[in-house]
């Protein structure tokens, strides 16, 4: 058996009752020497291990270890502290839990693992958007998700004043750009669709159950809506743009252009774009690089930037 294969070994038999060293010798077939050694290291891991000596004695663990977090290493514990940070960020809904769960990390550690967690912790923050208390509606959504229950949601279509009611299966959750999405069947529409959870009015249990798709990602639904020429006729327009390596970096991480990389090389690069997104959207986002980029394809994508650079030109001479 490994180190740690005999210190978890002891550590369940000391769960289970108090031991000696000789007894934890006997049932391991190890010298007492060794069981001194693996009761240091466990000590040193963080496990409160309570030596009595005398008659009677022998080691034993607190009445409370039960509730203490299985061995995390330090990087694991760094990233632990870390990733809830992000949750937070997020709009996760469950951060009363999420807040329990590193309390109780950081109380079953030694003083040396503690202060390397508040180092770690404390070296590294976001910065979000606020945005709407929607902490409610997330756990509501998430337990129905998991529990494959129906709802019956009241849902307010983009800025307009009417709510509609209607029935849906919720499939999953998923966020992006700081918005949470919920991507579920409608059973009004009769077809998957996808809905923001900040303009969701109500929700309430119809009583009724559903089975998920299998596989289903509400990622990949959300993404496929998002992504021109995805599930879709229309064709795609090569854009080809030549700049710095640096700045192609940048371009490339926004996640229009990013998910429809065709080629790259360090200073040139070609994306497959439909033309809905090309004469609208697209000159809009590559006009705040001025000249620091080219577009060599399309032509018409060039004019039309310089169009609108014109307008834009002519309205402050205004």
């Amino acid at each position: 058996m490994s180190k740690a294969d005999h210190m978890l070994s002891i550590l369940w038999m000391l769960q289970q009752r108090r031991r000696t060293a000789a007894e934890l010798a006997e049932e391991l077939e190890l010298s007492i020497r060794s069981v001194y050694r693996y009761i240091d290291a466990l000590c040193a891991s963080g496990v409160p291990v309570i030596a009595d000596a005398g008659p009677g004695g022998g080691y034993s663990l607190p009445e409370h270890f039960s509730a203490a977090p299985l061995f995390f290493d330090t990087g694991e514990q760094r990233a632990l502290v870390q990733a809830s940070a992000f949750a937070r960020g997020s709009g996760y809904p469950y951060v009363a839990a999420l807040d329990g769960a590193i309390a109780k990390l950081k109380r079953y550690s030694n003083a040396a693992q503690l202060s390397q967690m508040e180092r770690h912790e404390a070296g590294m923050e976001m910065l979000h958007a606020p945005g709407a208390a929607l902490q409610p509606l997330l756990e509501e959504l998430e337990a129905c998700i998991a529990g494959s229950l129906t709802l019956q949601m009241d849902y307010r279509k983009g800025n307009g004043a009417d709510v509609s009611a209607r029935s849906i299966d919720p499939y999953g959750l998923v966020l992006w750009k700081g918005q949470w999405y919920m991507a579920g069947y409608c059973h009004h529409r009769q077809e998957i669709r996808s809905f923001r959870v900040d303009r969701i009015g109500g929700l309430r249990r119809t009583g009724d159950g559903f089975v998920r798709p299998a596989g289903f990602s509400a990622r990949e639904f959300l993404l496929r809506g998002l992504l021109p020429g995805q599930d879709k006729d229309s064709a795609l327009v090569a854009v080809i743009i030549q700049s710095a390596e640096a700045v192609l970096n940048d371009l490339c991480s926004h996640w229009l252009f990013g998910h429809m990389l065709a080629e790259r090389t360090p200073e040139q690069a070609s994306f497959l774009l439909d033309e809905a997104s090309l004469y609208s959207y697209t000159p809009y986002f590559l006009l705040p690089y001025g000249k620091a980029l080219k577009i060599l394809e399309p032509a018409a994508l060039r004019q039309k930037l310089a169009a609108i650079t014109a307008d834009l030109a002519d309205y402050y001479k205004e």
